[in-house]
């Protein structure tokens, strides 16, 4: 387990962008070649602001925060911080804990921003594209995304979680995010089996829903197994996959889509 840690931390940042930009090249592919529902809006009117948001909120967390999550992680280790530092659990046993407790941690802040009226604001910006596929699982309003650092270096500087496990956590949670946003198809017969250990796109798209009730479900990124547990599981859509509107009805104008209007969105 040591010679591994040592292995993902030596190539931290070639490993986290090759699982990105291989997992989104495959998502897109995947998309072209087999498309589980016709979008609402071309992707030439969405493509642009949704990417252009990735590079926006890149930009501001180098630029803000010049130790992100696995920093926290290695002073933690450094001065004993944290659960599994002071209890001194094994490695395995800290980084599979580790990302356990912080997978169910991001579960936890996604039904808080949907239930705080005012984090609400800022994340409805994720839910207003009216399409859905790849590029929506990165659509997240920056404000957003610098609260989601701020609380995951919380988590991990309480639980002493392993560097090894905030890598592994983060390439995780960034491949499933755009694996369950995509607009894919599968099977039915496997998208039953895999939804008992990952979030599926089926599943998720639930999420998605123009319907309060089904918005407000299916909050799991990565793991499928807190929403069974908190009661927040919806199986299917009440209209049906092909029949359900995605996106917020306030927010169906194209316009609505461009970056500008999508960064506004939260002071409206």
């Amino acid at each position: 387990m040591r010679g591994f840690s040592d292995l993902v931390m030596l190539h931290e940042a070639q490993i986290r962008l090759g699982v990105f930009f291989g997992i989104l090249a495959i998502m897109v592919t995947w998309e072209f070649m087999a498309p589980r529902l016709k979008l609402a809006l071309p992707r030439t009117k969405r493509w642009p602001a949704n990417l252009g948001i990735v590079v926006l909120n890149t930009v501001l967390v180098r630029l803000l925060f010049p130790v992100l999550p696995v920093g926290v992680a290695l002073w933690a280790a450094e001065d004993g911080w944290g659960l599994f530092n002071l209890t001194g659990a094994p490695e395995p046993v800290a980084v599979i804990g580790s990302v356990l407790i912080l997978d169910c941690a991001i579960y936890a802040q996604h039904v808080m921003f949907h239930k705080v009226p005012i984090l609400w604001r800022l994340h409805r910006m994720h839910h207003a594209d009216t399409g859905y596929d790849v590029t929506t699982g990165a659509r997240f309003h920056p404000i957003e995304i610098l609260m989601s650092i701020v609380i995951k270096m919380v988590v991990v500087a309480a639980i002493g979680a392993p560097a090894v496990a905030v890598i592994v956590f983060e390439v995780l949670l960034n491949g499933t995010a755009m694996f369950n946003h995509a607009n894919v198809r599968l099977p039915l017969a496997l998208d039953r089996v895999l939804r008992l250990f990952v979030v599926t796109p089926d599943m998720h798209r639930v999420h998605h829903s123009s319907v309060r009730t089904e918005t407000d479900s299916n909050y799991g990124f990565n793991l499928p197994w807190w929403d069974r547990m908190f009661g927040t599981y919806i199986d299917q859509p009440e209209a049906g996959h092909d029949g359900m509107q995605i996106g917020l009805p306030q927010f169906r104008d194209p316009i609505n889509q461009r970056l500008d209007k999508m960064l506004a969105q939260p002071f409206r």
